[in-house]
């Protein structure tokens, strides 16, 4: 089935040095730009983490050290890559909770603004573990009938999810061909920052999401102890939480 597109969306996948959104790095991207009209574009990129990559995490990707060392920084390639994707939604597998935090923390490290607010985030993993419960590969060889060669490569499995996202819309009738209801389809959670760790309750109140104050208003919290975002500043969080904590503490301050 034919996507039914209003805007430009990005299939992306990221290969990186870890699983940790706040202090690994972008080590390979690959991403396949679909258009309203059916046109294609994709391109892979190798990206210098600046950092070295685990033996235990090359042994998954099969990216080493070697392969990156004269490739570009991610601060090199932010502004094309922010071209690339300005203005589409964004799609990829298990990319709500890893891809899309990662990738907008590598953003905001180097200092190019960024704003997700009006994308579209479709997560086909989340449709296909609410439909199904599987991997990638075992979603691939379901819906696609074919095996995923090269699993864990960003450009295969940038391409695998797109089809998957396809035959997703083929197999499913209540699915509908309508990015923003995949997007909330796919959505994972609530989340005010990308980490989910502010949500909005069901006032649309941002509310903490762990620790201590696990369900607390951010607003109320920041009244009753004046050092909880400082902790959160200095802590290691991300720079995208730290980002909506500082919008919070300055919306409250200017209410006052």
């Amino acid at each position: 089935m034919k996507l039914n597109l209003k805007n430009p969306i990005v299939f992306f996948d990221l290969e990186t040095t870890g699983m940790n959104i706040v202090s690994d790095r972008i080590v390979e991207i690959s991403y396949l730009k679909v258009m309203p009209n059916g046109d294609e574009e994709s391109k892979t990129r190798r990206i210098n983490p600046e950092m070295p990559i685990p033996p235990e995490v090359t042994a998954i990707h099969g990216i080493t050290n070697e392969d990156v060392k004269d490739a570009p920084t991610f601060k090199e390639v932010a502004k094309s890559l922010m071209a690339q994707i300005e203005g589409c939604d964004l799609a990829g597998f298990n990319s709500n909770r890893f891809d899309i935090p990662l990738l907008a923390e590598e953003f905001l490290r180097v200092g190019v603004d960024l704003d997700f607010t009006k994308r579209k985030f479709i997560d086909v993993q989340t449709i296909f573990h609410k439909k199904e419960q599987r991997t990638l590969s075992a979603a691939y060889k379901f819906y696609c009938g074919k095996e995923l060669e090269d699993a864990h490569t960003a450009e295969a499995d940038t391409k695998a999810t797109y089809e998957v996202l396809k035959a997703q819309l083929d197999k499913y009738p209540d699915l509908e061909n309508d990015m923003a209801f995949l997007a909330e389809f796919s959505a994972y959670g609530n989340n005010v920052d990308f980490a989910g760790r502010i949500v909005y309750d069901d006032q649309k109140r941002e509310v903490i999401n762990f620790g201590k104050y696990n369900g607390q208003l951010v607003e109320d919290v920041f009244k009753r102890d004046l050092g909880y975002y400082d902790w959160m500043m200095k802590s290691d969080f991300p720079l995208h939480t730290k980002n909506v904590l500082t919008s919070i503490k300055l919306r409250s301050a200017f209410k006052k």
